[in-house]
This record gives C-alpha cells, sequence and structure tokens, in this order.
C-alpha cells in the first residue's frame, strides 16, 4: 500500500514539470483551428513488477487535431490534449500504463474512446499521450499495456489538467 500512495504522490509531484507543445501538422486542411489550452503532463516510468504479465503488446498510433471537438465513444469530445486512448474492448473509463517499448518511457491514460480501426494496432492515443511517449513525429510505436487498478476521480483529473505555477 506504501508503495501505491508513494507512486501516486510521485505522479502528482511531477505533474508541473512541462506541457506539451501542439503538432506541427496532423488532420485535414479544412478543419479549423481552435485555441485549446494544453493540458499539463508528465511522463513517469513506473517499474513494472518481476514477473507480471502485461495485459497487451503491441503497435500504438497516436490521433489529432483532425478529431479536435468530435464526440467519442464515451460521449465527451476529443481532446488531443488530454491524457487518453481508444481501445477496442477495455471498459470506458479505464486506466491504463502505456510504456513505449523504444525508450521506456511510460504515461497512464483513460479509456474514452473505440478504435483503433487500423487492422494490427492494439491502441489509438490522444496526440499528448503520443507527445510524453517521444513517438509523436514518428506516428507509430510498439507499446506495452498494463490495466491501472482503479479509476480515475475527478479531483485527480483536474489536478493533472491545471498548471502546477
Amino acid at each position: 500500500m506504501r508503495v501505491r500512495i508513494a507512486r501516486f504522490l510521485t505522479f502528482v509531484a511531477l505533474v508541473g514539470l512541462g506541457a506539451a507543445q501542439g503538432p506541427t501538422s496532423s488532420g485535414s486542411a479544412d478543419h479549423k483551428t481552435r485555441s485549446i489550452e494544453p493540458a499539463v503532463v508528465t511522463s513517469v516510468s513506473l517499474p513494472v513488477r518481476a514477473g507480471t504479465h502485461p495485459y497487451q503488446i503491441g503497435t500504438a498510433s497516436w490521433y489529432g487535431e483532425y478529431f479536435e471537438g468530435k464526440p467519442t465513444a464515451s460521449g465527451e469530445p476529443y481532446n488531443m490534449y488530454d491524457l487518453t486512448a481508444a481501445h477496442p474492448t477495455l471498459p470506458l473509463g479505464t486506466l491504463v500504463r502505456v510504456t513505449n517499448l523504444h525508450n521506456r518511457r511510460s504515461v497512464i491514460v483513460r479509456i474514452n474512446d473505440r478504435g483503433p480501426i487500423v487492422p494490427g494496432r492494439i491502441i489509438d492515443l490522444s496526440y499528448n499521450a503520443a507527445h510524453v511517449l517521444k513517438f509523436d513525429q514518428r506516428g507509430i510505436q510498439r507499446v506495452r499495456l498494463d490495466v491501472v487498478p482503479g479509476r480515475m476521480d475527478a479531483v485527480t483529473m483536474a489536478m493533472l489538467r491545471e498548471p502546477a505555477f
């Protein structure tokens, strides 16, 4: 229990360390540009316990500006600066730690949409989540998914979205 509390406090303490910048290009040319404040993000590389099995390993991709503001499967509008993802089978609201297997960077995202629709991909991340994992320029990356027990409450979500300065 102490380890879980320490990990959570570390995660919360590091929230104010950086914000993602917008993509240089994404989506269609006819999409109207909106003024959207990016969410404060952080990358926390939490160690994976020895002997634990991943929920899934495979290829991840990200989606961005073209889908901005469009409704997700959960009913909320898509925000490319939130730490969210689309997964075909996990329940909406599930927290998932996504680890980039190339550089070992991790981020915790909330499943709020369905997808990916491209065969062979296991998850579609928001732009910001891909940015934290350092594959926003590449487009796809091999990742490990680990389901995080519990759900993120509204207070924690607000803490992740509010600047710490």
